[in-house]
């Protein structure tokens, strides 16, 4: 009698992601189980998902990555979990190398993912990215979705991590006007964790650090090699940091702001 194979949960997490996650969901058929939870698409995504047979589909309404990442995971049957975006693709080396890892010697209760990122159908190879890698492969019962953040959220690991040597594809940029919605919202939600940690707008931060985010990518991490490409990312990435702090201004003159309805008080 042979080995029992470990059996994976493939996750993810979804809003309006149609001509992105139709090659996600091939990419992850490997896995025993998949799940996708859909905040309330309006592209048809949700109604793609629910004509798939392979995949259990839930909508639940979405407040930030953390929270959506969070219960996602707890919809999880299997202890080890892969959870990938809408607009990433395990590539057939990659789903070879999980598969082994998963069913080896497990030393490791998490693994970290290197990705190449495509600037729509072509390689964005430096512009800030090349050394980027996250946490999608992991045991259920040995992690949680750290509370502290609720963007670009992280993982609080219960055991050692390690790193997969294949990389995860990541088709970071759609369109101008997406990846700019992307930063914008991105942007937002970083004020609101700094408005949470009681940290203050300041002019200064305004304009220093969305010049020195763009500077930076583009020339400390070789955006410029990128040609057009690196100048659009770079400079999107920086909107983002000036959102950011346009964004806890507002949130701290809405705070300091008198009562909209003061309770009157008369002399009898």
């Amino acid at each position: 009698m042979g080995l029992q194979r470990t059996k994976i949960t493939a996750l993810v997490i979804t809003y309006n992601e149609i001509g992105y996650i139709e090659n996600c969901l091939k990419s992850i058929e490997f896995a025993d189980e998949i799940i996708v939870v859909d905040s309330y698409s309006t592209d048809g995504t949700y109604e793609y998902l629910t004509a798939q047979n392979n995949v259990r589909v839930i909508q639940h309404p979405f407040k930030n990555y953390t929270a959506q990442k969070s219960f996602t995971l707890e919809q999880a049957s299997n202890d080890w979990v892969i959870f990938v975006d809408a607009d990433e693709v395990v590539t057939s080396e990659l789903q070879q190398e999980i598969v082994a890892t998963v069913n080896g010697s497990k030393n490791h209760v998490a693994y970290w993912f290197r990705r190449k990122f495509m600037f729509q159908k072509r390689r964005l190879r430096f512009s800030g990215w090349q050394t980027d890698k996250n946490y999608r492969l992991f045991r259920k019962s040995k992690v949680k979705f750290s509370d502290k953040r609720i963007v670009h959220e992280t993982l609080e690991v219960n055991g050692t991590s390690g790193i997969l040597k294949s990389k995860l594809t990541h088709y970071c940029y759609r369109d101008f006007a997406n990846y700019k919605h992307k930063m914008l919202l991105y942007g937002r939600m970083k004020a609101k964790e700094a408005f949470q940690k009681q940290r203050r707008f300041s002019v200064a931060l305004l304009l220093i650090k969305p010049s020195y985010r763009f500077l930076y990518n583009y020339i400390v991490r070789f955006g410029i090699l990128d040609g057009i490409k690196g100048i659009k990312v770079c400079y999107l990435n920086a909107l983002g940091d000036w959102e950011r702090y346009l964004e806890l201004r507002r949130l701290e003159q809405e705070q300091e702001a008198p009562s909209l309805n003061p309770v009157s008080q008369r002399s009898n």
